[in-house]
């Protein structure tokens, strides 16, 4: 059986005559009387009752025309979902990001896009820098949401999204919690939740930078997710620098203060592999934010 015996077959049941069916496939009508002969003798049953005068389905037929017309439309879709695959309109796209980006302008960008581009399966992960990195390389992610790094590979390529000041996350019954904006001198006796460098050494750097400058080296705690942080923070285990699009995530037990007299920033970013040519990661990097 091929697909011209099912859409012959479909055409002539639904318009009950060889020649309107013929005319409605662009055919000439003997093809189309031997398109129906060959599907009969293949499944063994009368399709349709003959007469001079008209034509009419079988009960057999009628059976037979729900299974043509479920299997024409699943052919439709195949090709459909082939066709966009073909122009970058479908396929995968696997993203791996940092708990910051879904702080910040992934969940917007995703809605934009996976309504653009309903056809394509995202597969989402979260992660971190140090584990981005390697799985770009690798071909296990397409695209990488990330801490700004200064020790990229040649073969990846990066775009910076977001610029953010860092603030201060403090329990809610620290005595510096009532201050509009907080020095951050007065706090170089408390323990610093921060992950280890390797994870993301552009913003341990800044951190750290950040507190020599105001005249202290932090005790450092070790945490290795943003949200993990600000958990810790809320349970009172030390303070945290964080980057100010943090403050959306409502903690109950954590304030966010400015920093007085501080307008150091962090930067995020996308990254992918240079010479991956896809369609869909080039109309993926379309929505990207631009940087103000």
């Amino acid at each position: 059986m091929e697909l011209r015996h099912f859409r012959c077959f479909v055409a002539v049941a639904e318009e009950l005559h060889f020649g309107r069916a013929a005319e409605r496939l662009h055919v000439s009508q003997p093809p189309v009387s031997l398109a129906i002969k060959e599907l009969e003798t293949e499944l063994g049953l009368r399709l349709f009752e003959r007469s001079s005068r008209r034509i009419a389905l079988t009960p057999q037929g009628e059976e037979v025309l729900r299974d043509a017309r479920a299997i024409l439309a699943r052919t439709e879709s195949l090709m459909q979902h082939a066709s966009k695959a073909a122009a970058g309109l479908g396929g995968s796209l696997s993203i791996g990001f940092i708990s910051l980006a879904s702080y910040s302008f992934l969940p917007d960008l995703l809605k934009r896009f996976t309504t653009d581009f309903p056809a394509v399966r995202l597969s989402l992960q979260e992660s971190s820098t140090d584990r981005i990195v390697p799985d770009l390389e690798s071909g296990a992610l397409d695209i990488g949401c990330l801490f700004a790094s200064p020790q990229l590979p040649a073969s990846l390529t990066y775009r910076a999204t977001s610029r953010y000041p860092l603030m201060i996350a403090l329990p809610e019954k620290h005595p510096l919690a009532a201050m509009a904006r907080v020095p951050l001198a007065l706090l170089a006796d408390e323990r610093f939740l921060l992950f280890e460098r390797h994870i993301g050494p552009m913003m341990f750097d800044t951190v750290v930078a950040t507190c020599m400058r105001h005249g202290f080296s932090p005790k450092l705690f070790p945490a290795r997710q943003q949200h993990t942080i600000v958990s810790l923070v809320s349970g009172g285990l030390g303070v945290a620098l964080v980057p100010a699009c943090m403050q959306v995530m409502h903690r109950e037990g954590v304030v966010y203060r400015p920093l007085r007299g501080e307008k150091t920033q962090v930067e995020t970013g996308v990254a992918w592999r240079a010479d991956d040519e896809a369609v869909i990661v080039r109309e993926f990097l379309r929505y990207l934010p631009r940087l103000r």
